[in-house]
């Protein structure tokens, strides 16, 4: 029987879960939970990093007394990173990708490369807020201060260094930076010396399921546990999700929904054709090495900021009873293109639906309710604009759509995307990321042979919803209405 910690990072909370594998089944026991609150200092958004790490050590303490585990690994969201000096000591917070600095930064970054150079060598989805940019905007606005680095250490690397002392970088994660050539699976160095980035910051890239260490013997005497495995899972928690699909079919499209929506497919080879480029579709790689070609939408994002404003407006709600404001409203009376750049940062996400809506002169939404239906199926349609962008883009059609994560919990996300894109949906498991992150460790300590035997296992692990199209037509209808809106 094998047991092994899952610490799983997202956007605005953790938990650390013990998974059990009995030869049959995963099983998952969520022991520590937190929230993941930046930190806006003098101007600046930063990721509270030391506060993560500090939940870190209290799941590890927890997990021993319930049992112990063989092995830890650690997922995140993509693209940030932290700066190591050559002492070792980290230089400073790791600044939030909605942090400003990269704001514009696109037009600047072309004087350099060329869009259609950056997305031929790396084939990631070009996007202001990937590691390439921010860092442009650290060697253009703060003089000498990657001089000082000795590692660049993507968000899980980091947090990973933390628990052994090793610096790497697991190729899911740099997979995501705009810094990797695809075809080579390594560090470009075309890319790199174009911004003038310094070659040396960049630690060896290492497959996922890597053992890359061991607990530091500071960590095991200040916890009072003892030493066990470290292991680099994808560390990109898209790819975790990915690799926990329980599909059964080669080709197939997934959705990993939190707050962003990954929406894609896996391939052997990257796709980095003519329309690939056009539509801006990314190439990250996963788990054994497999392609995951997809779109980076922004997801629950919408809900999860909404309910933040709203609270301090000083009304609280929850995601079920924003859903539930959205169901009693008319559908599709208007939409927003969820990945419109005014919706990036924090803020009045209403007031800004609202305001994106009158300068689309569409109807502008009145009410909360309102303004939660026009989100919701705005996301749908995106799905739909997705999937044929993808199917364009492989030369292959796709009859159903597996969506997992948390947000599938809001059935109205997933009877939409059903509707809306024509397609069976299989909802399930809400708890993809542990999976995978789980899944990857046990293969790594001979527990699970393989990743598609994992995946079974993982389908034998979560009962799936099955959700049917329905009210095609009236959606096509609306997904005219939406395309004209957005000029396509």
């Amino acid at each position: 029987m094998g047991r092994v910690l899952v610490f799983d990072f997202g956007a605005s909370g953790g938990r650390a879960m013990l998974a059990e594998y009995n030869g049959e089944k995963i099983h998952l026991d969520e022991i520590h939970r937190f929230s993941n609150d930046p930190v806006m200092v003098c101007g600046t958004f930063y990721w509270d990093i030391l506060r993560l790490f500090h939940e870190i050590k209290q799941g590890i303490i927890k997990a021993n007394a319930a049992g112990g585990f063989d092995s830890i690994g650690i997922d995140t969201w993509g693209v940030d990173f932290g700066i190591i000096g050559s002492d070792g000591r980290l230089l400073e917070n790791p600044v939030n990708y909605r942090d400003v600095r990269t704001n514009g930064i696109l037009p600047k970054a072309y004087e350099y490369m060329s869009a259609e150079e950056l997305y031929s060598i790396t084939g990631n989805q070009i996007m202001e807020i990937n590691t390439a940019f921010q860092l442009l905007s650290v060697k253009l606005y703060r003089e000498g201060f990657l001089e000082k680095a000795d590692k660049l250490l993507l968000t899980p690397d980091l947090l990973g260094y933390m628990l052994t002392g090793e610096k790497y970088s697991e190729i899911s994660i740099a997979s995501t930076t705009q810094l990797l050539d695809s075809a080579k699976g390594d560090w470009s160095d075309k890319v790199i010396d174009a911004f003038g980035i310094p070659r040396k910051i960049f630690p060896e890239i290492i497959p996922s399921g890597t053992v890359v260490g061991t607990l530091s013997e500071d960590i095991c005497t200040e916890l009072n546990v003892p030493s066990c495995k470290v292991t680099a899972v994808c560390g990109h928690d898209t790819q975790c999700a990915a690799a926990a699909v329980p599909a059964k079919e080669k080709d197939f499209i997934f959705i990993s929904c939190g707050t962003w929506s990954l929406f894609g497919t896996e391939t052997d080879t990257p796709v980095m054709n003519k329309q690939a480029a056009e539509y801006n579709v990314t190439n990250e790689i996963g788990y054994g090495g497999r392609i995951t070609f997809l779109k980076n939408i922004i997801g629950l994002w919408f809900v999860q900021e909404t309910r933040r404003y709203m609270s301090k407006c000083g009304e609280d709600y929850s995601f079920t009873e924003l859903e539930k404001l959205a169901l009693e409203c008319e559908p599709f009376k208007c939409f927003i293109d969820p990945d419109a750049p005014e919706f990036v940062p924090p803020g009045d996400i209403p007031g800004r639906v609202k305001e994106y809506c009158r300068r689309t002169g569409q109807y502008v939404p009145e009410t909360l309710g309102q303004v939660m239906r026009c989100i919701y199926e705005s996301l749908a349609m995106k799905y739909r604009q997705s999937l044929e962008e993808i199917s364009a883009c492989t030369g292959k059609s796709y009859d159903k759509i597996y969506m997992v994560g948390g947000g599938i919990q809001g059935k109205l996300l997933c009877r939409l995307a059903a509707s809306v894109c024509g397609c069976t949906v299989s909802a399930g498991p809400v708890e993809a990321t542990a999976y995978g992150n789980a899944a990857i460790q046990l293969i790594a300590c001979g527990e699970i042979p393989s990743i598609e035997e994992a995946r079974r296992i993982i389908g034998r692990s979560e009962e799936l919803e099955i959700y049917q199209p329905e009210n095609i037509e009236i959606c096509s209808e609306a997904y005219e209405r939406y395309k004209a809106v957005l000029g396509k």
